[in-house]
């Protein structure tokens, strides 16, 4: 297996400044473009990936309709990001493959890892840890397009020990990228990540598939965090975070900086115009899942709690603004 064009330009950057990849992990009603745009102007890593999307739902007559705000990209959005896919049928994801190449996509992320028990009883997630075969039809069918295929997963579904079947099983598939959780599905995050498992992993990769570059995730709060580990691993090609940007929307900043508060105001300032604008274009939005970010930006001030409690009972993009403009005029 050589390496798509695609990862390897990401390589190249990273490997000229003498340091692993990041990127910032795909998250439900997180990663779309609005917040992929807010943590491209605070600090931006090197590979953004969409929220998963239901493979199924790309091409479906009725439910494409719900995936073109998943799905749509920025023109201003630089570094592009990744599609991630969920499902579990070849067929659907044959067909997903190349609607997503349709629409300007340069590779895809199959989600083989999310706990969520919907799309577990939807046989697809985490649940593709325990049907290989099914695992092996969804890499095959994404490929169908011709686009890079990599695969984000967890250790295992409910053993750790899973993982020396798994992984080498996902290995043997010559993906260009595998992302690691260091966690069991069965674990989800309540324990902390099984760092001590690493230098195992990329004993794996270098004897089984020496040109997949191997990608971790979990417990990673910034990108200091994220070199320590590749420095305390070697073979680790690629740092993503997840939940370390709920408390730090700078956390790729390379030389971590004193941010005010005015500051986070005016990133949320941002994202809220940037939602606004979102709507605008008639793609599908909600303002309850706007709320989840607040806490970003209030952490860490004065009466964080109150602020974050008022902001949680605002209705309108409106009435978020009129907050931080008596926050600003009190700063």
């Amino acid at each position: 297996m050589t390496q798509s064009a695609y990862w390897q330009g990401v390589v190249k950057e990273a490997k000229a400044a003498h340091r692993p990849f990041f990127s910032l992990a795909p998250m439900e009603a997180v990663t779309g473009s609005v917040f992929r745009r807010v943590v491209m102007r605070a600090a931006a890593p090197d590979v953004f990936y969409t929220e998963f999307t239901n493979a199924l739902s790309i091409t479906h007559p009725k439910a494409k309709f719900t995936t073109l705000g998943r799905l749509y990209v920025d023109p201003t959005e630089n570094p592009k990001p990744i599609v991630q896919l969920w499902g579990n049928s070849e067929e659907d994801f044959v067909k997903a493959a190349h609607e997503v190449a349709r629409k300007g996509y340069q590779a895809i992320d199959l989600n083989m890892g999310c706990p969520d028990m919907a799309v577990i009883k939807n046989h697809s997630g985490s649940d593709l840890i325990r049907h290989f075969d099914r695992a092996k039809e969804v890499i095959e069918g994404a490929r169908q397009a011709d686009l890079p295929v990599s695969v984000k997963t967890r250790l295992g579904f409910d053993a750790v020990e899973e993982y020396e079947t798994w992984i080498p099983f996902l290995l043997k598939q010559q993906v260009p990228v595998l992302t690691v959780h260091v966690r069991t599905k069965m674990e989800m995050s309540r324990v902390p990540a099984h760092y001590e498992l690493i230098d195992n992993l990329v004993q794996m990769r270098d004897t089984i598939a020496p040109d997949t570059l191997l990608q971790i995730n979990g417990d990673i709060l910034d990108y200091q965090a994220g070199i320590q580990l590749a420095e305390q691993h070697p073979g680790v090609d690629g740092i993503m975070i997840g939940r370390g940007i709920f408390q730090n929307p700078y956390a790729f900043e390379a030389e971590p900086k004193e941010h005010s508060a005015k500051d986070l105001l005016e990133l949320l300032r941002y994202q809220v115009d940037l939602y606004d604008q979102f709507v605008a274009l008639g793609l599908q939005g909600h303002f309850a899942p706007l709320q989840r970010f607040f806490k970003i930006y209030v952490r860490g001030m004065r009466h964080a709690a109150e602020i974050r409690n008022e902001l949680m009972q605002t209705k309108t993009t409106d009435d978020v603004r009129a907050i931080v403009d008596r926050l600003e005029r009190d700063l």
